[in-house]
């Protein structure tokens, strides 16, 4: 069967902008072929928000989400694999659905090559398991 995230990451989003919320994607920004402005990430993880005021060309499939967003005012495209998603909430009360980490897929990269905008390879790998959210008011 395929992944359910993918849907469930769809479904959510309209959820969380019918109910006029914003909604704000936790991703891991060291799964292999995420595409995410470099720096911006802590942690090994970045939120961001796709409201869509927020971004443009707004694309969710079963393989991936992609828009265009700011960061410091400068535009970037990012590219967020469906398996990266660790979350997808709305900023205004935190509800949601906090997903399992995913390994990468079977035939896929293992780590991220040299073209690619991940980490630099000088900083401690991280312990595995669930990743976990705060509120922050």
């Amino acid at each position: 069967m395929n992944s359910s995230r993918p849907y469930l990451v769809r479904a959510l989003y309209e959820w969380i902008v019918d109910n006029d919320c914003t909604p704000h994607l936790l991703v891991n920004a060291e799964y292999p072929g995420v595409q995410v402005p470099s720096g911006f990430a802590s942690d090994g993880q970045i939120v961001l928000n796709a409201s869509p005021s927020a971004v443009r060309h707004l694309h969710m499939d079963n393989q991936a989400v992609s828009f265009e967003g700011r960061f410091g005012g400068v535009a970037h495209s990012l590219y967020i694999p469906a398996a990266a998603i660790l979350a997808i909430y709305a900023r205004e009360n935190g509800q949601g659905m906090v997903f399992d980490m995913e390994p990468p897929m079977a035939g896929g990269p293992e780590e991220p090559g040299p073209d690619d905008d991940g980490p630099s390879g000088g900083e401690p790998p991280r312990p595995s398991g669930r990743p976990s959210l705060k509120v922050v008011k």
